[in-house]
């Protein structure tokens, strides 16, 4: 079916079950950011692939919608004589609802999918919800892929510090002091870094799809496919839980009488609905694996400088053979790929490669395929975002390439990016800083010259789980606090529809001096391209910032490096 049969299949099963709308979000029944090729349901409908984003189907209009992050990508994906495409920053869902349904209209929903907070955003606005039984999508997409079954398997304890049984004990200790009777865990990196266990069920993050109930006295409750199971698995963490086939999970929720420890903004209305009396609060996993502790910090940073040696032997490789014109963004993907595969510790990459050379680069979350890749031609950019999984860690990093001669606007724009990620670098602030306090540190000097961007500056990144983690994060909208051992993304950029796209990106560890005061420490080392700054642009502190950190690359990587490359690297870091 084409996109219009596929909206016809769905318009008909709606009018068969009474119902004037339906709502598909872009997410799955775990609630992740990722999803299994049977739940991109978002994507098998209207094209889109974003990662954020949802569609809402009335009897004669639809929309899909997104953030700012992927407002080109819509219009490129999405069919617009089928639907609108909005900017759910500035329309939400539940007023797009409220604008253009009937009042009479009955609007579907599968209530696996949605959060109670989103459900009682449409409630507030006077929406008539309705959920359904099955997934309408389900009903009509007939070569819809299965669940996986990817085997489980243990993540080493000596980068995860702390063994699961302490995990544990140390959420029961918080239940009791709640006078909770137990607490759910639905998300899947919430559970494998809690079980100190990694899966494969989802592409880019190590993760077994399941879900735990943790009583306040006894084993905890792991509900997961006995396929993805492994004996290995089971040895070690048969003393502190108990196994259970997912199926059994509504049977078991519903003998828990006590009060529920349930984060309603990460699961779903469904498990709300099954329970009585439910505590509201954040997931209890979050915060403690978003504060690496020291062997966790001592893994990433061992995943950083492994994960420098590629991008090294990359950047060299690509100064070399770009000037020929014969590369793609596609074939650099699969280069940058192979040098990262020379690692044995390299599992898979943290999410799928951007390279997005000139006016690709321009879209924020852009993602090369045979029919989109184009040919990297001189005198333009190459901004290359790219992450890897190795079995220590998660690395995420972006730099943007000068391909020939940049022009001065390049240069000046390239500068005043770097300017702001050196400023957020340079931070020190007090504890209780909140993200959106620092996020301005990397806009100021965009700001000033009318410039912006429009995704945040930085996110939380995992220890060989998720590439994008909760807790805390910098960004206009960013109201938690920094905290010690937390893992960020520094990624100030700039994007020239058209043209071309600009961003910056190293991981940041957030550290505390002997004064208490707060500090970053930048974990990934990899040179940024000197040909697109602009020295004068620069003051004596960030001269000294871009400086200072060349020399860290040089003196940590090239120990690691052939003759050749250490050459080429010297050469990369030297001072300007």
């Amino acid at each position: 079916m084409n996109s219009a049969e596929k909206l016809q299949k769905l318009r008909q099963i709606m009018d068969a079950q009474g119902l004037g709308g339906f709502i598909v979000p872009r997410t799955d029944e775990y609630q992740g950011e990722y999803v299994a090729a049977y739940a991109e349901r978002l994507a098998w409908l209207t094209g889109f692939t974003g990662s954020a984003g949802m569609a809402i189907i009335l009897t004669d209009k639809a929309v899909v919608m997104s953030d700012g992050r992927y407002t080109i990508q819509l219009n490129h994906q999405v069919d617009g004589t089928l639907y609108e495409r909005e900017n759910s920053q500035d329309v939400k869902p539940h007023e797009w609802l409220a604008q253009h349904a009937s009042e009479d209209s009955v609007i579907g929903y599968d209530p696996k999918l949605h959060t109670p907070s989103q459900i009682e955003d449409y409630i507030k606005a006077g929406i008539n919800l309705q959920p359904v039984k099955a997934n309408l999508i389900d009903e009509i997409w007939k070569d819809q892929p299965v669940p996986p079954k990817g085997k489980v398997s243990l993540f080493n304890e000596k980068y995860a510090g702390v063994s699961a049984a302490d995990k544990i004990q140390t959420i029961q200790q918080q239940l009791q002091e709640e006078k909770a009777e137990a607490a759910i865990i639905t998300l899947s990196d919430s559970i494998a870094w809690l079980l100190n266990i990694r899966g494969s069920d989802i592409p880019h993050i190590p993760v077994a799809l399941s879900k735990v109930i943790i009583p306040a006295k006894e084993k905890a409750q792991w509900f997961i496919d006995p396929d993805k199971m492994t004996n290995e698995v089971k040895f070690a963490l048969e003393g502190n839980v108990a196994f259970y086939p997912e199926e059994q999970l509504p049977q078991v929720l519903q003998k828990i009488k006590g009060k529920v420890w349930l984060d309603t903004k990460r699961s779903s209305v469904w498990f709300k609905n099954q329970l009585g009396n439910v505590l509201e609060k954040d997931d209890p996993c979050i915060l403690p694996r978003a504060c690496k502790n020291s062997s966790e910090q001592q893994a990433m940073k061992q995943a950083h400088i492994r994960d420098a040696v590629a991008l090294i032997k990359f950047l060299k490789w690509f100064e070399e053979e770009a000037p020929k014109e014969v590369l793609t963004e596609l074939s650099v993907e699969k280069k940058l790929e192979g040098f990262r595969c020379e690692a044995p510790q390299y599992k898979e990459a943290s999410f799928s490669t951007i390279a997005g050379y000139g006016a690709n680069g321009a879209i924020v979350h852009y993602r090369a395929t045979e029919a989109t890749s184009q040919a990297i031609k001189m005198d333009n950019l190459l901004l290359l975002d790219s992450g890897a999984q190795y079995e220590d860690g998660t690395t995420d990093i972006t730099r943007t390439i000068c391909v020939g001669t940049p022009t001065t606007e390049m240069r000046e724009n390239n500068t005043l990016v770097l300017k702001g990620h050196i400023a957020l670098a340079n931070a020190k602030f007090k504890k209780g800083t909140i993200g959106k306090e620092l996020d301005q540190l990397a806009r100021k000097a965009l700001q000033a010259k009318g410039l912006d961007y429009a995704h945040g500056t930085g996110h939380g990144v995992g220890c060989y789980l998720s590439v994008h983690e909760e807790a805390a994060n910098i960004s206009p909208r960013g109201d938690k606090t920094l905290e010690p051992g937390m893992i960020l993304s520094n990624e100030p950029g700039y994007y020239k529809e058209g043209a071309y796209g600009i961003r910056i990106e190293n991981l940041i560890l957030t550290k505390e001096n002997d004064t208490g005061e707060l500090y970053f420490e930048t974990i990934t080392l990899v040179p940024l391209d000197k040909n697109l700054i602009e020295p004068e642009m620069l003051d004596k502190s960030e001269k000294n910032w871009l400086n200072n950190y060349h020399q860290k690359v040089f003196e940590t990587v090239s120990p690691l490096l052939d003759q050749d490359h250490a050459d080429w690297l010297k050469v990369a870091t030297s001072s300007i």
